[in-house]
């Protein structure tokens, strides 16, 4: 319960809600927790595209995934409300105070009526375990993918060599080992190279530019940047491939 704050000189200040922020603060853990159990569903899944196990498998990593977007989207909700009901009331005199709870409940209810199933799309990582889940089935060359996207009947050494082309990274021309998607542009980089680059430009208070040849995205950043986890799994398959060859 808010507590009454006062003065050393006895008048009376404003609610205290340092109790209530600290469960706040609790919440916001448990958010991490979310986002790792999204993080080993996600691997899983792919895991399971890999290995061509039974539909039904992935399918209940596709579940789960969704629990864990349902749940993060509550609990974003819950979060919201308190602060919301926080800053309204945080420099009210005690005797003004509405009913806290109820007020919570409202704005969560309130919130909780506009739910729609496009908001998973507003979940990132709902959203990238999606498209990686797509772009390793077409990797693995599924029927339905290929005649999908024109590439049935393509010769397979052009595709392989198209493939190889974008495992090297633009600022090393080396071949990447941890492989990072730009949100913005689409462009993958070698994570310490493309990290190594936007820190220096930071420190000369410069914009990093996209080192991709043609690209027009001018201020790359940290947040911009993702797990390329597919591009990952299809350079180790390559090189499992080519020791095999050898």
């Amino acid at each position: 319960m808010p507590g009454r704050s006062t003065s050393s000189s006895g008048s009376s200040g404003f609610i205290s809600f340092s109790g209530v922020e600290s469960a706040l603060s609790s919440l916001k853990n448990f958010q991490s927790c979310i986002s790792s159990g999204m993080d080993t569903a996600s691997r899983v899944a792919l895991d399971l595209v890999e290995a061509q196990t039974e539909v039904s498998s992935e399918y209940s990593m596709d579940k789960a995934m969704v629990e864990f977007a349902m749940m993060d989207r509550e609990l974003n909700h819950y979060l919201k409300a308190v602060q919301s009901t926080i800053n309204h009331v945080n420099f009210e005199r005690p005797e003004k105070i509405p009913d806290l709870k109820l007020s919570v409940e409202k704005k969560f209810l309130a919130l909780q009526d506009k739910n729609s199933d496009a908001d998973f799309q507003n979940n990132e990582k709902f959203a990238q375990f999606k498209q990686q889940l797509k772009e390793l089935k077409k990797q693995y060359g599924l029927q339905a993918d290929r005649e999908a996207d024109g590439t049935e009947g393509v010769d397979e050494d052009m595709i392989v060599t198209q493939s190889q082309t974008n495992f090297i990274c633009p600022i090393t021309q080396l071949e990447m080992k941890k492989p990072v998607k730009n949100k913005v542009c689409g462009h993958t980089y070698e994570e310490e190279a493309i990290v190594r680059m936007i820190e220096s430009k930071h420190k000369r208070k410069k914009k990093a530019c996209c080192p991709k040849i043609g690209c027009s995205h001018t201020d790359v950043r940290m947040s911009d940047l993702i797990q390329d986890e597919v591009l990952r799994r299809a350079i180790e398959s390559h090189k499992k491939k080519r020791r095999q060859s050898d």
